[in-house]
Formats: C-alpha cells, structure tokens, sequence
C-alpha cells in the first residue's frame, strides 16, 4: 500500500486495534487504540524510530529505565534501538498516532522483550 488510500489496512490485536493512515517508503503513520487496562508488550525495533502523539487518553510510557504519564496533545519519541512500551492507564479508550521513520517498517521488525498476551519473543 503507497499512500493514502481509501481501503486502509486494520489489524485487531489483544489490546486494541491499529489503522494503517499511510505506508510510505519513508515513514508509516498508524492511528493505534488501546482499550483501558491494556499495554502493548514491552519491545524494540532495529530498523526504525517512532513518534507518538496521544490524542485521547491517558497514557504511562516507559522508554528504556524511563517513566512517563501523558494525555492528549503530549508526544514522545522512541529512538531507533530503544525498549519501549505505552499503557491505557485511563477509563477511555487511549488513541494515539504513531509516525515510524526509517529504512523498514514491517511488523517482523518488533523484538518483543515482555508481553501480558504470551507473544514474547513473537514478531508481530
């Protein structure tokens, strides 16, 4: 998929969904929902950084030995290599954008190094 287009990729996942809003060879920009309680596992990336915007929400990040609360119109970066995980900390659903910049941005570039859902170790 390049660009924009009207059919955007979605994907379920055990703790929300993610929208894919443009696959570019430079970057990817996913719309990504996080039901309240629930994390994405704990991981890495080698081949790209990212950038996250919290549009609704409450959200506990934790880059590397970091710890951050943030809400809407808050953002941070995640370096390329850096450990990361983000949490719905909040009663509603945590939307957030997320720009992936880099040379690759398939989900098999995801080192999982925690996950509450059993998929450590798992790409994607």
């Amino acid at each position: 998929m390049g660009g924009v287009t009207g059919e955007r990729e979605r994907d379920e996942r055990p703790w929300g969904a993610f929208t894919v809003l443009e696959d570019a060879p430079t970057h990817k920009v996913k719309r990504i929902d996080v039901a309240p309680g629930s994390r994405l596992s704990s991981q890495r990336h080698g081949r790209r950084a990212e950038h996250w915007f919290v549009v609704q929400g409450t959200a506990e990040v934790t880059i590397d030995d970091g710890h951050e609360r943030i809400g809407p119109g808050d953002a941070v970066d995640v370096p390329r290599g850096a450990a990361h995980r983000i949490a719905n900390v909040g009663e509603d659903v945590l939307t957030f954008v997320e720009v992936q910049v880099g040379d690759y941005f398939g989900e098999d570039d995801i080192e999982r190094l925690d996950d509450d859902y059993g998929r450590a170790g798992d790409p994607a």
